[in-house]
């Protein structure tokens, strides 16, 4: 029952941030997978992974159900698609070389680095 409770709560956090933000949630999944259900990061980021499959196309259909299609360059997404696959695929072969903390500290790094980097952006 608890990973029900938290997996739902996590996943309509994650969701709507990643709505929000146009982030895949793996911001939130990944550490809550990590702290709260004990995951190995390994696990955590795999696990992440296939759910941001269900919460990309949710977002994307609500966006063309609701006519604002206008709103995704879907040139850009073809492409920026390609790239995107094939670096995943080669990304997994890489993680799965890594140890945990190492991918860890990865990506706690990461994220500081983007948070720190958002936050001294300009509003456009």
């Amino acid at each position: 029952m608890r990973i029900v409770l938290i997996g739902l709560l996590v996943g309509m956090a994650a969701g709507l941030v990643g709505a929000l933000c146009g982030v895949g949630g793996g911001i939130l999944m990944v550490p809550a997978f990590v702290l709260v259900l004990g995951m190995g990061q390994k696990h955590a980021v795999a696990t992440s992974l296939a759910i941001v499959v269900v919460t990309a196309l949710a977002g994307t259909a609500n966006h063309v159900l609701r006519d604002k299609s206008e709103l995704i360059d879907w040139k850009l997404v073809a492409f920026t698609a390609v790239g995107a696959a094939v670096a995943a695929w080669y990304g997994t072969e890489l993680m799965r070389n890594l140890s945990n903390q190492q991918l860890s500290r990865i990506f706690g790094v990461l994220l500081i680095l983007v948070g720190v980097r958002m936050l001294m952006l300009k509003a456009a």
